[in-house]
């Protein structure tokens, strides 16, 4: 109902799900597939379980997922991407996975294999949001007039630019033709790392103005129920 209503009147919205194996690991493509159905879809996000809160009944041995079996899990049950779609975002590459589609009607177009992986690392701030970067447009459009000549150069610079998001696009290559698949683990007692707490690159700001690593929000700060 939630996503009908979003259609109805043209709302995007991204699909997040939390992965536990052993309770929801075999649905992911099925996930997937039902995101592409809505046009109001963006992507979807999983977020590996994080042992912290209402986890009753966590067996680590049993049912910790880590991104790198989600990711295959990715591949194998959607059969959509391939090896070099889904691939780690250069400012947090433990914790963050990325992978770029263009929609074509329900049936999804992956491209990320598309980019230059090295440029990629090289180009990309420190940021998850790499694709608004100005400098990131300009080495892809660089990059693409110069190895895309001919015939083929117009399309593949219409797929790469589809997949960045604040490019300027004709309407009927927008924003509602972007398909974004990532994957986002969270820091908790069994991998916590305090080289990853400095590389994250998604934040919460509080009210009293302090910016928190978004994978460790829900370890030391998050008020408890009583807190004041």
């Amino acid at each position: 109902m939630a996503l009908a209503n979003l259609e109805k009147v043209g709302l995007s919205t991204t699909l997040v799900a939390t992965v536990r194996k052993g309770v929801n690991d075999g649905e992911i493509g099925d996930v997937l597939r039902h995101a592409a159905q809505w046009r109001c879809v963006r992507g979807v996000n999983f977020q590996p379980v994080q042992d912290t809160g209402r986890n009753e009944g966590f067996v680590a041995e049993q049912n910790r997922i880590v991104s790198s079996e989600i990711r295959r899990a990715i591949l194998d049950q959607w059969g959509v991407f391939g090896e070099d779609d889904m691939i780690p975002l250069p400012c947090n590459p433990d914790a963050i996975s990325i992978g770029y589609g263009l929609r074509d009607g329900t049936a999804i177009r992956p491209v990320t294999h598309l980019f230059p992986q090295e440029m990629l690392v090289r180009e990309a701030p420190n940021s998850a949001t790499f694709e608004s970067h100005p400098e990131m447009r300009a080495r892809l459009i660089e990059l693409l007039s110069l190895s895309c000549a001919g015939q083929r150069s117009a399309g593949v610079l219409h797929e790469i630019l589809c997949c960045l998001l604040l490019v300027e696009l004709p309407a009927s290559l927008g924003y509602d033709k972007v398909f974004r698949v990532t994957i986002v683990s969270f820091l908790d007692r069994f991998n916590f790392c305090l080289a990853g707490v400095k590389r994250s690159c998604i934040h919460f700001v509080t009210p009293d103005g302090r910016i928190i690593p978004f994978d460790t929000y829900n370890l030391p700060h998050r008020q408890r129920p009583g807190q004041a």
